[in-house]
């Protein structure tokens, strides 16, 4: 039985990328793009949505004075 390979693109430059085993740095095409990537996340490049408004900033800042010696 012969399964067809799913590609993805490699999210940092947009290669196809088999997406399997053979693939070790799936969903990225190289480490060198996974490195790219992770270095964006940690230098804060690329932020995660919160839902909410601005009280919950405001609660969260509450509950941080309330725990501060």
């Amino acid at each position: 039985m012969t399964r067809n390979k799913r590609t993805v693109n490699c999210p940092r430059c947009g290669t196809p990328v088999l997406w399997g085993t053979e693939s070790p740095f799936r969903p990225f095409c190289s480490e060198r793009c996974k490195m790219i990537d992770l270095g964006a996340w940690a230098n804060e490049q690329y932020r995660v949505a919160v839902k909410g408004g601005d009280d919950d900033a405001e609660a969260g800042s509450a509950e941080s004075e309330r725990d501060a010696p």
